[in-house]
């Protein structure tokens, strides 16, 4: 039910630890904002530092029974110590179950960005040959495979409206039923997940400074992860997973599609803030663009970073304790 473990399958039970911070980390994460990339570093990192990762099976089930909730909550609770669990779910409460709050972690994107590799990767996925097509979306029938994204977005085709639309907010929100429906509640329930529940919502248009900032947050599991992440090796790795035969929808699309998605933006806008905070607290500087009045779509890479920066506020130190002590 977990899913597929590395270091404890391949070595046996890790030697034990004396852990600076909590060893128990869930990553849920985002549809296409970058995790099959991040749970490629870990399975490098798995290796070298010698923690257990879990990595779930399970793609297509992000809302779960109350059952299933349980289950779940008690067999990440129950596991082994230097434990990373990851899997596309949505927020899990472990204090409703009676467990211990886990560390959790997170990446999202621009939605619009999101989407548009979403719906060409469904279809194409990394390969171009209808043959794949068939084994990850059997269902989808002929017409829909070559169904242009300007008429899905325009005829308002259910793949291209609410609440398909409404997907990264749930993510946060957590398994309540109105977590799944477009509106202000679930926006200001995940906003306050973020802040009480999660050590970490990081921006994949900035995953150097995501890093950087886990392997600060979480060096006994994302020690030397830039690194690995420069590493011209990986980089030939990272390129497998790349989606093919993306097109670029009319302006009119877009235009309609951010509308469609003002509470994703509300949420994705609200987390780069809070993100680009704790980056200054850390010493981090971007290379900040004027606004524009719409969002950048497909951002080729991330920004660099500079050099530290100077900051008088708390010690960060004393910050991250306090973050662990919640």
């Amino acid at each position: 039910f977990l899913g597929n473990s590395t270091y404890l399958d391949d070595h046996g039970p890790p030697p034990q630890k004396v852990l600076p911070f909590p060893s128990q980390v869930v990553y849920n994460r985002v549809g296409k904002c970058g995790s099959r990339t991040v749970v490629l570093l870990l399975r490098i990192l798995s290796e070298k530092h010698g923690f257990n990762l879990v990595t779930s099976d399970i793609h297509n089930k992000t809302r779960l029974t109350k059952n299933e909730q349980f289950f779940l909550i008690k067999n990440i609770s129950t596991a082994e110590l230097f434990f990373f669990f990851t899997r596309h779910v949505h927020f899990l409460n472990f204090f409703l179950f009676g467990g211990d709050q886990p560390v959790y972690i997170n990446i999202i994107r621009d939605p619009v960005n999101r989407f548009f590799f979403f719906f060409f990767f469904r279809r194409f996925g990394d390969w171009s040959f209808f043959f794949f097509h068939m084994i990850r979306t059997p269902s989808m029938s002929f017409f829909f495979f070559y169904l242009d994204i300007n008429v899905c977005i325009l005829e308002n085709y259910p793949e291209c409206s609410n609440p398909r639309l409404f997907y990264i907010i749930p993510y946060f929100c957590g398994q309540h039923p109105r977590c799944r429906e477009p509106g202000e509640w679930a926006l200001e329930r995940a906003k306050l997940n973020v802040n009480e529940n999660f050590l970490l919502v990081g921006i994949l248009e900035e995953l150097e400074d995501v890093l950087l900032l886990l392997e600060r947050f979480l060096p006994h599991y994302f020690k030397d992860v830039l690194s690995i992440y420069k590493n011209p090796e990986h980089r030939k790795l990272g390129n497998l997973t790349v989606t093919v035969k993306k097109t670029v929808p009319s302006p009119e699309a877009i235009q309609i599609l951010y509308q469609r998605m003002r509470y994703e933006y509300e949420f994705y806008y609200y987390v780069k803030e809070q993100f680009h905070l704790l980056k200054r607290k850390f010493g981090l500087k971007s290379h900040i663009r004027k606004p524009r009045p719409r969002p950048e779509f497909f951002i080729p890479s991330p920004l660099e970073t500079e050099e530290p920066i100077d900051d008088e506020e708390e010690d960060d130190e004393k910050w991250l304790e306090d973050i662990y002590k919640r």
